[in-house]
């Protein structure tokens, strides 16, 4: 038997049945390296790039060792967004779902703090969360950890980048000393390796190849001659490839702003995603880019930690990262799942330094290309396909993205294949449809019911 298949590994049945009836038949790198020292019961520090599969890796473990007659909180796992928070929290009970009776509880900011207290005293085995919204709970008494045996940090480096260490601290005080610690990151900095002695015991180190597959990743290299010339350069690779779905990289909140502002001003479909926005905002940029109604999104470091796209066509470095490993991290959110994906990178004479550290690292060496020919700049620029749809009408109103689908497509309605993704949130609902036919999919769903009922409908406009 393969030591790459789950089923070489000593698993519940019903967790094996589980991941048979998904598919998951073949471990990752980071799943083969890392899940027999977490099954044995060993702290763990893993290191991997986005798309590598870790969450499968922490969440077998810690649904292996659940007691699911034990109301009580035994796993926490922190993350540092509240989109990857949800993202995990799905995951979890995707591989959960023929283990009967496993409650996981999502606990973030940017939500209302009182229904979050009704559902932990009717009870939970998994903590699914983000440190501000956790340390909350355990400060009011709300939450209590001393029964917890498995604890993980998921993008650990985002977190401390995202000045988290106090409220860390804050958090494992409440924790028993004797427990598991799994300890996720892309990257592996000096701060990571002093929190791992603070709260570890004699981790297992866990690596995969941080570089990305050149097959799947076309990686272009741009020198310019100063920084008044990154804008017409970003415009010109962007009218060059025309992507449906590209991720801007700036370093700065500012920045991420003022490049989404000029963009927008050249006629592009353009969002900036950062740490200034509050969630409703956030949330609904997260929606448009990822059902394909936006273009491009420019975002930081830390503002794109947990985005959900299941086909990113490029990244563009607008300025090169500060860390090459970060930059590695960045790349590799293009070119997943067997697409392939293209990241360009721009950079001046003075940030020279950091391509030949990044040759370094990549072990290769970078060559310039040459930008595309400015008569592009006089192209319309094109626009996305879809259109975002939002309804005023959630989970709380029992909305299913069944009955949307069908209020769209019923009698006289649009066809299934111009309905694109559709998002439910608590109170509201998106769908994104073809541009082509915003105003029947309008009518169809202001004019129609859905569970009976007439919802406010809405198109999002730039």
């Amino acid at each position: 038997m393969s030591h790459s298949c789950f089923s070489s590994l000593k698993l519940r049945t019903e967790l094996l049945e589980n991941l048979t009836s998904l598919n998951y038949l073949t471990m990752t790198p980071i799943q083969a390296k890392s899940l027999p020292p977490i099954l044995a019961g060993n702290d763990v520090i893993a290191q991997g790039k986005t798309g590598s599969g870790k969450t499968a890796a922490f969440g077998l473990g810690l649904l292996e060792k659940l007691a699911v007659k034990r109301f009580c909180v035994q796993s926490l796992v922190l993350c540092p967004t509240r989109e990857l928070a949800d993202q995990v929290a799905k995951e979890l009970r995707k591989l959960a779902r023929k283990t009967h009776n496993i409650k996981i509880l999502t606990l973030c900011g940017g939500m209302p703090f009182g229904p979050q207290i009704g559902s932990l005293e009717h009870g939970a085995h998994i903590v699914v969360g983000t440190p501000g919204r956790i340390e909350e709970h355990l400060r009011k008494g709300t939450l209590d950890l001393q029964r917890l045996t498995v604890f993980v940090l998921d993008e650990a480096d985002r977190m401390l980048d995202m000045g988290f260490q106090v409220t860390l601290d804050a958090i494992i005080a409440h924790m028993p000393r004797k427990r598991q610690t799994l300890l996720f990151s892309a990257t592996y900095p000096e701060q990571i390796q002093t929190i791992a002695k603070q709260i570890m015991i004699d981790p297992v180190i866990v690596q995969v190849a941080s570089t990305h597959d050149e097959a799947s990743i076309e990686q272009h290299f741009y020198k310019l001659s100063g920084d008044e010339q990154r804008m017409d350069a970003l415009r010109l690779l962007l009218l060059a490839h025309c992507p449906e779905s590209a991720l801007v990289f700036c370093n700065t909140r500012r920045e991420t702003q003022e490049v989404a502002d000029e963009l927008v001003r050249y006629g592009f479909s353009a969002l900036a995603l950062h740490g200034d926005l509050d969630q409703k905002a956030r949330d609904q940029i997260l929606v448009r880019f990822s059902n394909k109604s936006t273009s491009i999104l420019v975002a930081t470091d830390v503002a794109s930690r947990g985005l959900d796209i299941d086909a990113l066509d490029a990244v563009i470095n607008y300025h090169l990262s500060r860390d090459t490993e970060v930059h590695v991290h960045r790349i590799g959110r293009t070119g997943r799942a067997g697409s392939k994906g293209i990241a360009c990178t721009l950079y001046t004479d003075k940030e020279s330094y950091k391509v030949a550290m990044l040759e370094d690292y990549l072990k290769q060496d970078i060559s310039n290309e040459t930008l595309p020919s400015s008569n592009l700049l006089n192209k319309t620029p094109y626009q996305p396909a879809m259109v975002t749809l939002q309804i005023d009408g959630g989970k709380k109103q029992k909305v299913r993205p069944g009955d949307i689908l069908g209020a769209l497509t019923g009698k006289e309605g649009i066809a299934g294949k111009h309905v694109g993704k559709i998002s439910i949130d608590d109170n509201r609902a998106y769908v994104a449809v073809n541009r082509e036919v915003v105003k029947p999919a309008l009518k169809k769903l202001e004019e129609g019911k859905l569970k009976g009922r007439s919802f406010r409908v809405r198109q999002i406009c730039e």
